[in-house]
């Protein structure tokens, strides 16, 4: 078994569970939306030959799966072994059927908060569209009613209240890349902040 230390990147300390936005985590870009699964769907569009329009019950006929990883913030946080379980994105990707020309994809929330991600960092076995953490349902400060899972990167490529999803050709740039951030946000590299 791994020491806590040996699973931390640089300049990361453990904490024992994830911050809520809205209560124990400074809700800078937007307070958390009001979502109802009666209204709420799931939008995927872009460069794909099947777009889509999800409501939450054929979400959640989906096929589940469970992935334990850990949680890593760029304000120097992280949560060791939180176990989400929702969708592979690669089952939207199989659904959706990208167009060659689909390099990226953009997400965006029901805040308008938006980030973006390369298809081949979105094709890894531990990347979710997760609708519970820990076995229980998701909280609205952890983005109910789903949020993207994306390990390998610092927390804001893991947007919450997830409504839309985009395939494209060219690189869009997120709320927080856009404001300096790195784009690539690599925990390993220490990959915080755009290079100058």
């Amino acid at each position: 078994m791994s020491s806590k230390k040996e699973k931390l990147p640089p300049n990361q300390v453990p904490i024992k569970r994830l911050l809520k936005w809205g209560t124990d985590h400074p809700a800078i870009t937007s307070k958390i939306p009001k979502i109802s699964l009666d209204t709420w769907a799931l939008v995927v569009g872009g460069e794909v030959k099947k777009p889509l329009r999800l409501d939450w019950n054929e979400i959640a006929t989906l096929p589940k799966t469970k992935s334990i990883s850990n949680f890593h913030c760029v304000e120097g946080w992280s949560v060791l072994d939180c176990e989400w379980e929702g969708i592979r994105f690669r089952t939207i990707v199989n659904l959706a059927e990208p167009l060659n020309s689909a390099k990226y994809v953009t997400f965006e929330g029901a805040d308008g908060y938006t980030t973006s991600l390369t298809l081949e960092e979105l094709s890894k076995d531990n990347v979710l569209l997760a609708y519970t953490l820990n076995g229980k349902p998701l909280e609205e400060g952890y983005g109910f009613p789903l949020r993207l899972v994306v390990p390998d990167k610092y927390a804001y490529k893991s947007i919450l209240w997830l409504t839309q999803i985009k395939f494209t050709s060219k690189k869009e740039l997120g709320y927080w890349e856009s404001r300096g951030y790195s784009d690539t946000a690599h925990i390993w590299n220490d990959d915080r902040f755009a290079k100058q």
